[in-house]
């Protein structure tokens, strides 16, 4: 068990400063959150190293005034000392340079990696499950179950693009 709370206070502080770097649209600290070889799965896109995951954050970022992130406590299978897996429930509460504001809730499903000092991510895929009014009176969509932890999906699995309405 003090290796399981060990990673799982890991990756706790890993969401923690994950959160905190988007918040503060802290693109050194958004990118140490990554593995070197890491890859992020999001919005269709699918981006190989921690250079390429930057970039793309950064014009992610650059249309937004504000990301306040909470993440839900993650469910995780560890694996060593060095390898975990897990998927952690994450909300968005955005407010767009445009004046606009959204909530936003989805799920990810992500492989960590002790590296360096710290665990890391190695691995996301990021699912829409819901975005708009504060009141959940939005759009809820279709994204696939891969059933219950600790299943994950398949490596290769492509987030949608476009948005699916449920």
């Amino acid at each position: 068990m003090p290796q399981f709370a060990a990673a799982e206070a890991g990756i706790r502080q890993l969401h923690a400063r994950y959160a905190d770097a988007v918040w503060r649209k802290d693109l050194q600290s958004f990118g140490d959150c990554f593995a070197g070889q890491a890859e992020w799965r999001i919005a269709g896109m699918v981006l190989e190293g921690r250079a390429s995951i930057v970039e793309a954050f950064a014009g992610i970022i650059a249309t937004a005034g504000r990301v306040f992130m909470t993440f839900q406590t993650p469910i995780l299978s560890i694996e060593g000392t060095a390898r975990a897996s897990g998927r952690t429930m994450v909300s968005e509460q955005c407010q767009w340079q445009d004046g606009r504001t959204n909530l936003t809730l989805g799920r990810y499903f992500e492989h960590f990696v002790h590296e360096g000092d710290r665990w890391r991510f190695g691995w996301r895929l990021y699912q829409v499950l819901y975005t708009g009014p504060h009141d959940l009176s939005g759009t809820y969509f279709d994204e696939p179950d891969f059933g219950p932890p600790p299943v994950m999906p398949p490596r290769d699995t492509v987030p949608a693009a476009t948005r699916r309405p449920a």
